[in-house]
This record gives structure tokens, sequence and C-alpha cells, in this order.
């Protein structure tokens, strides 16, 4: 692994971490609440996380792109496979927890970012476009990355997937987050650019905070619980 590699994931873990000593100073110094501080030191932790990754990466940007990475119009295509691909990921993984495991589909990590989204409006570029940024370059073109050199495909995506999935902290839905995961290994795999899990990944994230932003909480129960009755059917249907 490349030593600026090394320097990205303390970045990234240090800028994780960061909001525990960082809430409590920020409260300290102004009369904000525990969720206005957190949303606030998010957004100065992950830009300031993001730029220093983003100059640890620019030696590795200044090289010449893989020769066998897409054209441009091939890798619009697969950005827009992509979402299709991720949100059938989404919805199969979904089916097994909610109907072997018991899950429900409700998400705690979702819940928070929309609590912090509503208390702290700008905290929105995260999910929307810091997070995935960051997220893809960690788990997709270092951890991924380096074991598929060594290894091929499918074990560097499951344990790539594995850690991404458990750094949400939803321990519950490891199995949605960690399909996801596999789906944005799968993308970076076939197009050679790092920049298609990071476009999928920004408009999955986009799109569920923009509808969790403008819809209604009873109104997204229900939906919730809608899509828990039609899962169920489907998965009937297809087992039996």
């Amino acid at each position: 692994m490349a030593k600026n590699y090394f320097g990205v994931i303390a970045v990234y873990i240090i800028m994780q971490f960061s909001v525990f000593l960082g809430v409590p100073l920020l409260m300290g110094k102004t009369d904000l609440s525990i969720i206005q501080a957190n949303g606030y030191w998010s957004i100065g932790s992950f830009t300031v996380g993001l730029i220093l990754v983003l100059l640890l990466m620019k030696p590795e940007m200044k090289k010449n792109m893989d020769r066998n990475a897409t054209n441009f119009n091939t890798t619009i295509g697969w950005i827009i496979l992509g979402v299709f691909l991720s949100y059938g990921a989404q919805i199969l993984a979904g089916l097994i927890e909610q109907n072997f495991f018991k899950v429900s589909n409700e998400s705690a990590n979702t819940e928070q970012i929309m609590m912090l989204a509503r208390s702290a409006p700008l905290f929105v570029i995260i999910p929307a476009l810091i997070a995935p940024i960051l997220e893809e370059i960690i788990f997709r073109k270092i951890i991924f990355g380096s074991m598929y050199k060594r290894m091929g495909f499918l074990i560097p995506a499951i344990i790539s997937s594995i850690m991404f999935g458990l750094i949400h902290g939803e321990l519950v839905h490891l199995l949605i987050y960690a399909s996801m995961g596999f789906v944005f290994a799968y993308l970076y795999m076939k197009t050679k650019r790092i920049i298609v899990p990071i476009a999928v990944h920004m408009a999955l994230n986009s799109i569920s905070v923009i509808l969790q932003y403008n819809i209604d909480p009873e109104d997204i129960d229900r939906m919730q619980q809608q899509a828990e009755v039609l899962q169920t059917i489907l998965l009937g249907g297809v087992l039996f």
C-alpha cells in the first residue's frame, strides 16, 4: 500500500473521532445545542478532512489514467446503470433483512443525518457530496483497489464492503450497506474510474436526503409500512 494511503486513512479516522473533542469544545464556546454543535463541527471537520485527503491524493491524481479506463460516454452510462444496480441491491438486501432476520427498514443513521440537517441545513453537503468522495477513496480506491491487484475481485470486494457497512454503525443493516459497497466495488472494477462509484454514491445519498427532507415523518412511516408489505409479497413470489 502506498505511503500516502496510510496518511489518508489516518486523516479519515481522526476526522471521524474528532467529534468527541470538538462538539463539547464548541458547546462550551457557544450557545449551540448538542445537535447543532454536532452538525456544525461535522461540517468543518469533514471539509478539512476532504481537503487534506485530496492533497494527499494529488500525486496519484497526476498519474496517467489506466489505459483500460472507460471513455466519457461509457462512464456516464455506467453511472446511470450503477444507480439502478445500487437500488436493486438495496431492495434485495432489504427483503432478506426483513423476511429472514425480521429487521425493520427504519434507519437510525438516516434519522440522525436528517436531524442534523434540519438543525444545521448546510450539513446536507456532507452526505450529498463530501462523504461519498471520502468513502469511495478510502473503501474503493485504497482498500479494495490495493487488494484487487493481488487477489482479484471477489474477496477484496466482500472485505471492503463489510468494512464500508461497519463504518456506518448500523449492524442491523450491515447487509444493505455491504450490498451497496459491493456494487460500488464492481463499478470501480469495471470502469477503472473512481469517479463512477463516487457519482453513484452521491446520487443515492442526495436522492435520499431530498426525499427525507421534503416528506413529513408521518408520510415516511406510512410509505415504509407499505414498502414492507410489498416486499413481503414480492419475496413470497420469488420463493414460492
